[in-house]
C-alpha cells in the first residue's frame, strides 16, 4: 500500500500543470456552490411576499393582504390588480401584502394562464385608512373569488 501511495504522490507532482488544473476546478465548485446557496438564501424562509409599495404605511393608506389557497391549482398564477394595474403574481406560496390609498378602488383578480375562461373577479372597495383588509384567492365552484377574512 505504501509503495502505491507514494507512487500516486510521484505521479501527481510530475504532472504540474495537473496541481493548477485541480486548483480551477476548485474555484469554479466553489463559485457555483455560492451562487447556489445565495440563491436559496434570497428564496427561502417564510412565505413569500409582493408588495406594491416599498415604503412603509402612511396615515391615509390601507394594508392590504391577498393569500392564494394552498390547493388552488400546481401551474395557474392568481394576478391581482387595484384599479386595474396589476400589484401581484401569486404562485404557490406567495401573497400580497401591499398598502393602497384609502378610498374606493376596483380590486381584481383573474387566473394565469386562464386555459378554461374563468371570468375576472372584481369588486368596488371602500378601504379605510389604517385598516387592514384580509382577502384569500380560491375556487368558488369553477369561478375564482377573492374571499374576504378577518
Amino acid at each position: 500500500m505504501d509503495v502505491l501511495a507514494s507512487e500516486g504522490q510521484d505521479l501527481l507532482y510530475s504532472y504540474p500543470n495537473m496541481k493548477a488544473y485541480n486548483s480551477i476546478v476548485h474555484l469554479f465548485c466553489l463559485t457555483c456552490a455560492s451562487l447556489i446557496c445565495t440563491g436559496c438564501a434570497s428564496n427561502s424562509s417564510g412565505p413569500a411576499t409582493t408588495t406594491a409599495s416599498a415604503a412603509a404605511s402612511s396615515p391615509n393608506t390601507a394594508h392590504v393582504l391577498v393569500y392564494r389557497v394552498a390547493n388552488f391549482g400546481t401551474d395557474l398564477s392568481v394576478i391581482v390588480s387595484v384599479d386595474g394595474k396589476d400589484v401581484a403574481a401569486l404562485d404557490e406560496g406567495r401573497r400580497y401584502d401591499g398598502y393602497v390609498a384609502a378610498g374606493q378602488h376596483v380590486l381584481a383578480a383573474r387566473v394565469d394562464p386562464n386555459r378554461s375562461g374563468t371570468p375576472v373577479w372584481r369588486k368596488k372597495v371602500t378601504l379605510q385608512a389604517g385598516q387592514t383588509y384580509v382577502y384569500t384567492a380560491a375556487w368558488s365552484g369553477e369561478n375564482l373569488v377573492l374571499a374576504k377574512g378577518q
